[in-house]
């Protein structure tokens, strides 16, 4: 508590923890100046996001593609890995608009995923629902757990 007293400990003289948001914001808002504003432009994100399960079986791999058309898609699949790539079409906003946010782009996508086993490219099968696109890729014979039976001796 001596310590806190006479340092003035978290604040270390700071009159109000608030002037240290207020003065990051204010050096922000300065360098957002400096570079042209182009610290505003959101930072490309990976697209499509995708979760990967598996089961005796099969891999799954699901990925969220919202507005996407099932016939715009390109999968490939090849040994341990599958490709998904398409391209996110977005309406274009009138030449007089002004955006208060843009987070989502348009463009060309791209996503390559190696599986943690290989895979059998003749059984794959994908489908789309929801905006959510559906890969049952079936492991290869030699990706499968082999169940070992013990003899007594």
């Amino acid at each position: 508590m001596a310590i806190a007293r006479g340092f003035g400990w978290p604040y270390w003289g700071w009159r109000d923890p608030g002037d240290l948001d207020r003065i990051r914001s204010e050096m922000d808002r300065l360098f957002e100046g400096l570079s042209g504003g182009l610290s505003r432009e959101p930072a490309a994100g990976v697209f499509p996001l995708i979760n990967i399960t598996e089961d005796t079986n099969n891999y799954y791999v699901r990925a969220e593609l919202p507005g996407i058309k099932a016939d715009e898609l390109d999968i490939a699949v090849a040994g341990k890995g599958i490709s998904i790539s398409g391209e996110r079409k977005i309406p274009a906003a009138k030449e007089d608009a002004h955006y208060h946010r843009r987070e989502r782009e348009a463009g060309k996508f791209s996503r390559m995923v190696d599986l943690p086993g290989h895979i059998d490219t003749e059984k794959v099968e994908a489908s789309t629902a929801d905006g959510i696109l559906t890969v049952v890729l079936a492991k290869a014979v030699a990706a499968k757990p082999k169940q070992i039976t013990v003899k007594a001796g």
